[in-house]
């Protein structure tokens, strides 16, 4: 399409005129709407976000290395404009034109100190919690659990979001009217599906997106390019669904990346981005005007969202730029007439008796106090219930995919039937010691680095959980614990597996009660590597650097745990590590298990002559050279004194620290909480999904 770009002029009757034009084409899109009563106006002025973009540091092998200034690249530069409830408001602009930033500005993803400008609903300033309890955020990326079905996600969005006063019979009425409302009735009991399960097609993943973060009905609700990745018909049908919600009350603001004749007809009013400035704000409807105005008329029956984005392209492409039209459309713009909306707290308790789902009841609502509504619920429901949710949740989806934990059940199964058969009942004999000692190490390493398995999924959560907590969901703890809770009857399957192929085959001392030790302490490692491995998920950003941690950590820590090297001839400088070690503790547990009996003799006379030139000498002449020994040095020793004992191995390895056994179980568990906290911290400083 080509255009003559308007070129720079000193102001005549012509531009005058224009200005003129202008002015009156602001008055009668005014005039012409019709007149309504508005419950929510947001309202933002003068917005302007930057970012410090790294710069490599100069040098050279000849001088000092200099630190560079870090250099400032602005995204929003001084952005302004309103939107209503009822109404749609669609951001449009080339990539990179600034669409998700502005979006994520409005829906208060960016930290305060970093945006500059003010935002404000129904003239008031609103607080973290109150935003938070009245937004909703649909992300361009449809991040829900795979094999949960359509009415399955949306149910479990409404127990999080949804009031704990609510009764169970109303949250199921909100959820079947919600799939009535997203036209999702046909795919109720359809999985979501992933690349390796088949489910719904894109566009109803999209719109059950939309609806887990509509489930609460918001007052607010943003998208970032909902029809992305959508066919026209998909995208038609995403955006009707957001017709209809604003229609039922809500106030919507998308950027839009489909732009066809049919989308625009279902869009309200019209933000154009181009170089950190509005070239265009206002009605859809006046968009043909407002560009015949500024002298490139829309051709008949051409789509006007494209003829405008062609039009910004190539005045960015001019000599002049967009300024032009920046300054056109801010001309427009001064006529306007914005609508005035009652006061927050009004609008509020309205809101609640026409039933949406602020976390909150009428009564409660009071006048604002230093800027802010008070009675407003940070969280929807208690963190037991939170909980309780989100393991019910986790555990049906895990039941889904039997093939994860069957996979890391058979690879622990294999492994431990392969160390029963290499080590099949050993003896007490020097040699039974070494190979105790390798069977042991072996065994525990295992439980660490099958840990590993755990990584992919977690990492995959961790988005899921991202989304969800950005708008108070549930709370981060909840989260924690519930990943505990629902890890631990899986962890002791594990352990009951490995430890009834292992145990008897091996031949390892107690009976039933030296099992029972064998199984706490293998569970206390499984549960002790998960939670190391949870909590390096919460540090890495791709799972082939989580897999590459926790392999080296776990390397680490078997190499330091006193199986290569005892405590004692570990350098000073390495011995914090060898505490630190997560295998030393039940490599030593299973050590003094297996060794603390007394009387359970390793080592008696005639094994002297194992590994010498008199091993395969005659017992007749072991019995002499033994006699003359114990004459030469007045001890008595024959081929069947004891000569080395349980606690006389413990004592040469180095395993002295502790005296009950029990006492290496409660530090494993301790560890185990300890990392599990530390995930908990990570979540709350790292995965805040707030720019900065």
């Amino acid at each position: 399409m080509e255009m003559e770009l308007v070129e720079s002029q000193p102001k005549n009757d012509i531009v005058l005129q224009e200005e003129q034009q202008v002015i009156d084409i602001a008055g009668n899109v005014t005039g012409n709407e019709p007149e309504r009563s508005f419950s929510f106006v947001l309202c933002f002025s003068n917005l302007t976000y930057s970012v410090k973009l790294r710069r490599p540091n100069k040098f050279n092998v000849f001088r000092r290395r200099t630190a560079v200034p870090p250099e400032e690249k602005t995204i929003l530069d001084n952005i302004s404009g309103e939107a209503y409830d009822g109404e749609i408001l669609a951001l449009l602009g080339a990539s990179g034109s600034g669409k998700t930033t502005l979006i994520d500005a409005l829906a208060n993803r960016i930290e305060k100190e970093s945006l500059k400008g003010t935002i404000t609903l129904n003239g008031e300033f609103v607080d973290s919690r109150l935003s938070k309890a009245i937004t909703g955020y649909v992300m361009q990326d449809d991040l829900l659990y795979p094999m949960l079905t359509v009415e399955e996600t949306l149910t479990f969005a409404a127990e999080l979001r949804l009031p704990r006063s609510l009764p169970k019979s109303k949250k199921k009425a909100r959820v079947q009217s919600l799939m009535d409302q997203l036209g999702l009735r046909n795919a109720a009991n359809t999985i979501i599906g992933d690349e390796g399960h088949r489910g719904v097609s894109g566009g109803e993943r999209r719109r059950v997106s939309i609806g887990v973060d509509v489930i609460h009905d918001p007052i607010l609700l943003f998208l970032d390019e909902p029809t992305s990745g959508l066919d026209s018909t998909s995208a038609f049908m995403v955006v009707k669904v957001l017709r209809r919600i604003a229609e039922s009350g809500s106030l919507i603001v998308m950027s839009v990346h489909q732009q066809s004749y049919r989308i625009l007809g279902l869009l309200d009013r019209l933000i154009f981005l181009s170089g950190r400035k509005i070239a265009y704000s206002g009605s859809s409807t006046n968009l043909t005007e407002f560009c015949s105005a500024f002298g490139h008329p829309i051709p008949e029956n051409a789509n006007q969202v494209e003829f405008m984005l062609d039009m910004i392209s190539e005045l960015e492409a001019s000599p002049t730029g967009i300024s032009s039209l920046v300054e056109f459309n801010n001309l427009s713009s001064s006529g306007a007439n914005y609508r005035q909306a009652p006061l927050l707290k009004e609008a509020l308790k309205a809101g609640i008796s026409k039933g949406k789902f602020i976390t909150s009841n009428n009564d409660s609502i009071s006048s604002p106090i230093n800027g802010k509504v008070s009675g407003i619920r940070k969280f929807a429901n208690p963190i037991w219930i939170e909980t309780l949710v989100l393991t019910k949740r986790s555990l049906l989806n895990s039941r889904r995919t039997p093939e994860l934990f069957v996979t890391r059940l058979i690879t622990v199964l294999t492994t431990g039937l392969l160390l029963a058969t290499i080590y099949w009942r050993l003896d007490d004999s020097p040699k039974g010691i070494r190979e105790r000692m390798g069977f042991f190490a072996f065994a525990i390493s295992t439980t660490y680095f099958s840990s590993c398995q755990s990584l992919p999924l977690l990492l995959q959560e961790r988005f899921i959980f991202t989304r969800e907590t950005a708008f108070n969901s549930y709370r981060r703890l909840s989260y924690a614990l519930s990943q505990a809770i629902t890890i631990l009857p899986l962890l002791l399957v594990l352990s009951l597996a490995f430890s009834t192929a292992t145990f008897w085959a091996v031949g390892l001392a107690g009976g039933l009660w030296g099992f029972l030790f064998y199984l706490c302490i293998v569970s206390g490692s499984f549960w002790a590597g998960n939670s190391l491995v949870v909590f390096l998920s919460g540090l890495v950003p791709h799972v082939l650097v989580g897999f590459t941690v926790v392999v080296s950590v776990s390397s680490y820590f078997l190499l330091l745990s006193g199986f290569f090297i005892s405590r004692n001839r570990i350098p000073d400088y390495w011995v914090w590590f060898h505490y630190l070690s997560l295998i030393k503790y039940p490599y030593e547990a299973v050590m003094r298990s297996e060794f603390e009996d007394p009387a359970r003799c390793f080592k008696r006379g005639v094994d002297m002559f194992d590994g010498t030139p008199f091993a395969n000498a005659p017992a007749a002449v072991k019995e002499v050279v033994l006699g003359n020994l114990s004459t030469a040095v007045g001890i008595n020793v024959t081929s069947t004194t004891c000569l080395k004992n349980g606690l006389d191995v413990l004592k040469e390895v180095g395993i002295t620290e502790l005296s009950n056994k029990w006492e290496y179980l409660a530090i494993l568990v301790a560890w185990g909480l300890f990392y599990r906290i530390l995930y908990y911290i990570s979540l709350l400083i790292l995965w805040k999904n707030k720019r900065k």
